[in-house]
């Protein structure tokens, strides 16, 4: 146990020791980075003057690692070839205190020091010393008295006895001196050699860097197809160039659909705006006086306003959802009670379809009532606009695996498979509409897509050119209704 103890002391005091020597390094490093943080030096500049300040503090830790191990070799050599032969001359001529005189004159042992097992001392050649066997007095010795103490006990006539025999380490102090200047004499020339090889290495690593910068202060809205060239680039660049570039596709791609957007609703405004602008010409010219051009003039600007109002408002959703602001009331409801209100209102609605309600299942689903009775009316009023009259409109509700299913099945004109992926996008219209003159602004499909969505919804389409259309409605329900 008590060695335990000392073991632990001893890895202590080493680690002390190290942190003291290691101190200053720190300190050098740390101020010459507060620097390099304060001006605004080039990146390049600063990558070389890290690794040249690492490679210093390298070359430092490499001197003081390579002067110490000097030192202590030298002194592993000294015990083995002198001070173990002194030590056993010592206590052969124990107590002839005479002759340690002469040991003393004659070698390199500066003193010699005696202490019982009290710790008094029994001889000293000089000097009041106490007994020090402990590192750290020996490394004040060393560095302050240029003396080595050798510390050792033995056994003479049943007592015990200890020792210290001191040596002038002023040679092997001033040759570990010498040791430490070569290195880092050596260090200082290679930093010569160094230093213009790590400038121009940063200044490679940093010119990919500098050429993208150059690249992106070109990219404006003219140019925005612009894209980083990933080709000499290599490792984090290569990725970085990648990201940038994905990134600029997904601006690119929404701009293109800003401006699409911008120019479709444009082009929905300006009709509703022309038509009421013509009728208010033609009241200003003679519907004043003539009574059946003034009814009809106030008629068709009251629809066209009417058009432009739910144009407006269907803008204004699309809007709400894109700055993530649309907000839904949910709550627990019963599907089929909505199903049964859409039934009812469809059959006041339009008297010119054959519809066929098919609710097999009833559900339990956490939802916003009128936002998902907006999205069903939505494909319904779709439905009604390209099924021929007479035809049938099928709706139909069950339950699939983890949904509920809405079904809304046409016979009508069908849509063409090119239109398919198209057919949520906003004020998007398929040839078939635009042919037939069906009204609409294209808004319709995305504003349900985006209810749907906003309830961990699906939307599932299938449909054929003259043969009809059937888009499912997909919810998570909570559950099942008996």
């Amino acid at each position: 146990m008590k060695k335990y103890y000392i073991l632990e002391f001893f890895k202590y005091i080493l680690n002390i020791i190290f942190r003291i020597i290691i101190f200053p390094f720190r300190l050098i490093f740390n101020f010459f980075v507060n620097i390099l943080k304060r001006f605004k030096f080039s990146i390049a500049f600063k990558i070389s003057t890290s690794y040249m300040l690492l490679y210093i503090i390298v070359i430092m830790i490499v001197s003081l690692i390579t002067s110490l191990g000097f030192f202590v070799f030298e002194i592993k050599k000294l015990e083995n070839n002198v001070i173990y032969s002194d030590l056993s001359n010592i206590i052969n001529k124990f107590p002839d205190y005479n002759e340690f005189q002469n040991m003393v004159d004659k070698n390199d042992i500066t003193k010699i020091k005696i202490f019982d097992d009290k710790l008094n001392a029994v001889y000293s050649s000089g000097g009041r010393d106490r007994f020090s066997n402990n590192i750290i007095a020996t490394i004040e010795n060393i560095l302050l008295k240029n003396e080595y103490v050798f510390s050792s006990t033995f056994e003479h006539n049943g007592y015990s006895y200890y020792i210290n025999i001191y040596y002038s380490s002023e040679k092997l102090v001033n040759d570990t001196k010498s040791i430490a200047l070569l290195v880092l004499s050596s260090g200082i020339f290679g930093l010569l050699i160094f230093a213009p090889i790590v400038s121009r290495t940063s200044y490679k690593l940093i010119g990919p860097i500098k050429k993208m910068t150059e690249i992106t202060n070109t990219i404006t809205v003219n140019n925005i197809n612009t894209r980083l060239d990933v080709k000499g680039t290599q490792d984090e660049l290569k990725e970085l160039s990648q990201t940038f570039n994905e990134m600029m596709d997904r601006i690119e791609e929404g701009y293109k659909l800003q401006q699409q957007f911008v120019s479709d609703a444009s082009h929905e405004l300006r009709t509703p705006i022309a038509v009421i602008k013509g009728y208010v010409n033609m009241l200003d010219r003679w519907g004043k006086k003539d009574k059946e051009v003034l009814e009809e003039s106030i008629g068709a600007i009251k629809n066209e306003a009417d058009n432009m109002q739910d144009l407006i408002e269907k803008l204004l959703f699309i809007a709400r959802s894109d700055r993530q602001t649309l907000l839904f009331a949910k709550e627990d409801i019963r599907i089929c009670d909505i199903l049964f209100e859409i039934e009812k209102e469809t059959n006041i609605i339009d008297s010119n379809h054959n519809f066929i309600y098919k609710f097999h299942d009833d559900a339990l689903v956490y939802a916003d009532k009128n936002r998902i009775k907006q999205s069903i009316r939505i494909f319904i009023e779709n439905a009604i606009k390209f099924t021929p009259k007479g035809e049938d409109i099928t709706i139909t509700s069950y339950i699939d695996d983890d949904y509920y299913i809405i079904s809304i099945l046409d016979t009508g004109v069908g849509i063409d498979k090119q239109d398919l992926s198209n057919i949520f996008n906003r004020l998007y219209r398929a040839e078939q509409s635009r042919s037939r003159n069906i009204g609409g602004h294209g808004l319709g499909l995305s504003i349900a897509k985006i209810i749907i969505l906003g309830h961990k919804g699906k939307i599932k389409v299938k449909s054929t050119v003259g043969i009809g259309s059937e888009f499912q409605i997909m919810l998570p329900y909570l559950e099942k209704i008996s």
